[in-house]
């Protein structure tokens, strides 16, 4: 408790009624996550992010979904300004397991989730929650290759291997010259973010990550990322193959030529995005080794 910050037990109070009293875990990345017993006895997780406008359409969006018995935590209050930041609560739904593997079968069921995920998006409407998470952000107006990320732009940028940059300027020329509509999606879509049970997804979290993307980009980068836990790589092609073809097959529309071309192309930008983390921050080449393996293949099938 003496670890929280100094405006949360207040906060619990105004906007839950009732303070903490006991702190299930934390996890402090992008956004600041504190799972939190209060004093009644109820559970809830409130979240904090740096407020860039978007969590207002992103916790609305929740809000809907889990109206709609999507299998997502229930936000409970709205969100609120503290500070520079955006916070708000949502109820607790611990269990279930992560299903691990990114091979074709596993594929297939994280492809179903995704579709049935889309599908309820779909009848959503709130205002697009941009800017994009920037690992999903090649739409961006800032100058370079890259998205503006202070802390990451601060570095040696000479680290970043030249294949990187090179598979990154290709994919995101490509999905600059796409005219395809946006939807709202969830970019974020990884095994670390999802829990199953029974053979059947319980929960998916991380709703803060929806993104306002062409369809084929959402199914794209999701066919890269969905066996994400840690550390991030970047999936089989043959895997992401087969999300893609099931994705089609679960929403009942195969997409056309373009769209086929800008999700082989959004794979391979967040899965370069990743690499050029690892290279600056000198951690194990995962997404390096992915990308150097695999983009000639990727760049390829998104005619890039």
């Amino acid at each position: 408790m003496d670890d929280l910050p100094d405006w949360l037990p207040g906060w619990c109070v105004d906007q839950l009624g009732d303070e903490p009293v006991g702190v299930l875990f934390e996890r402090r990345s992008i956004s600041a996550v504190f799972g939190l017993r209060l004093a009644g006895g109820r559970d809830v997780v409130v979240k904090a992010r740096e407020d860039d406008g978007r969590a207002a359409s992103c916790v609305a969006a929740q809000v809907r979904l889990a109206e709609r018995g999507f299998p997502c935590a229930r936000p409970v209050t709205p969100v609120v300004r503290v500070g520079a930041l955006a916070v708000h609560a949502e109820e607790s739904l611990p269990g279930g397991e992560l299903l691990r593997g990114d091979s074709p079968d596993v594929a297939v069921r994280y492809a179903g989730v995704f579709a049935r995920l889309m599908a309820e998006l779909a009848e959503v409407t709130v205002a697009p929650p941009l800017p994009n998470p920037r690992w999903i952000r090649w739409g961006h107006t800032d100058p370079g290759l890259w998205p503006a990320i202070g802390f990451l732009d601060e570095k040696d940028q000479s680290l970043v291997p030249e294949y990187v940059v090179d598979a990154a300027y290709r994919a995101r020329k490509r999905l600059l010259a796409a005219d395809l509509p946006c939807v709202l999606g969830h970019g974020d879509y990884e095994a670390q973010n999802l829990r199953w049970q029974n053979g059947d997804v319980w929960v998916v979290h991380d709703w803060d990550s929806l993104a306002w993307q062409p369809e084929s980009a959402l199914a794209g980068a999701a066919s890269a990322t969905f066996a994400n836990a840690s550390p991030t790589t970047l999936a089989p092609i043959e895997s992401s193959d087969a999300f893609l073809a099931a994705y089609q097959e679960y929403r009942g529309r195969p997409f056309t030529e373009e769209e086929q071309e800008i999700a082989w192309a959004s794979s391979l930008w967040t899965a370069a995005h990743n690499a050029r983390w690892e290279a600056l921050h000198g951690t194990a080449p995962v997404s390096l080794d992915a990308v150097r393996a695999q983009a000639t293949e990727r760049l390829h099938r998104a005619n890039a």
